[in-house]
């Protein structure tokens, strides 16, 4: 925070005492601040921006490299109807820990009273031999050479760039964080590549170590872990979702309720049940030194 105040004059070192170390997310919040509105899809294969629910600019590049700031337990997303495209709606029945309904979903649309128990569940209930009820995960991340900007950017990953099997160097999220506590090294210590598997019929992301963030970088990171900001992008809104929300059509009711969502709608595989991982990594890094071997191993 600055040391002047424009409005008021400098304040005195009692004031400068009391607003040292706070975080002014009050005024940026009744300044009509859109920061936690920011997200990343990978919709059609792309990493696209996203700001207030607007996509302002789409990168012509594979890879995008961030720094893991946190992380939403895995969810689970249902969607009654069939597929149309560019039309966006809620899903009918949504799960934050992939064990119950959400409490705020409707009685009357819940499939079920436990997930493990649901006919949406079943294998064959959704395209192909799918499931009709979708695992995905939210993440929160800043882009790597903009951390001084302090802007946090939700990114919510289908279930193949979360649990789906490792192929040589080409890992999934889940994976790669079990790669990294192999190796002692907390996600949020580090610069992380995304990368689109180009093998795959849809999009689906890959993640692999960089290079060891710089104390300065690494201070701000942990700071953001803990920011509104933060918070809101791992925090379930169901709605919003980046074009990847399929509705009801009217005229068509369909007999057997199948979720295809726009940007996995050729999928074909099945994945296995997600392993249960920690909210957020910790904030201090025990051994640093050990990341050369992550890294170098990476590229042998």
């Amino acid at each position: 925070m600055s040391n002047e105040m424009t409005l008021f004059g400098k304040p005195n070192n009692n004031t400068l005492a009391l607003l040292s170390g706070i975080e002014d997310s009050l005024t940026s919040t009744l300044a009509g601040g859109n920061g936690g509105n920011k997200r990343i899809s990978i919709e059609g294969g792309a990493f696209r921006e996203f700001i207030g629910g607007k996509e302002v600019r789409v990168s012509e590049e594979r890879s995008m490299k961030v720094i893991l700031i946190n992380a939403a337990p895995v969810s689970r997303m249902f969607f009654e109807g069939t597929y149309v495209k560019g039309a966006k709606t809620k899903p009918t029945c949504w799960s934050s820990d992939t064990q119950s309904p959400d409490k705020a979903v409707p009685e009357d649309q819940r499939q079920a009273k436990f997930c493990k128990d649901c006919k949406q569940h079943i294998k064959g209930s959704g395209q192909g031999d799918t499931r009709a009820c979708r695992f995905q995960q939210r993440i929160a991340v800043a882009v790597d050479g903009e951390l001084n900007k302090e802007a946090v950017y939700q990114i919510t990953l289908p279930s193949t760039s979360v649990f789906s099997d490792v192929e040589g160097k080409k890992m999934p999220l889940q994976a790669y964080g079990r790669h990294l506590k192999a190796y002692n090294t907390p996600a949020i210590s580090i610069v992380t590549e995304m990368r689109f598997d180009i093998d795959s019929a849809t999009p689906k992301l890959v993640f692999s170590p960089v290079r060891a963030l710089e104390e300065d970088e690494l201070a701000i990171a942990v700071k953001l872990q803990s920011h509104p900001d933060t918070i809101k992008a791992i925090t379930m809104n169901v709605s919003q979702m980046d074009g990847v929300i399929p509705a009801p059509k009217a005229a068509e009711p369909a007999p057997v309720a199948k979720a295809v969502p726009k940007a996995e709608k050729v999928e074909a595989e099945e994945v296995a049940e997600p392993i249960k991982v920690t909210k957020k990594s910790a904030p201090a890094v025990e051994a640093k030194s050990e990341l050369d071997d992550i890294v170098g191993g990476w590229d042998d």
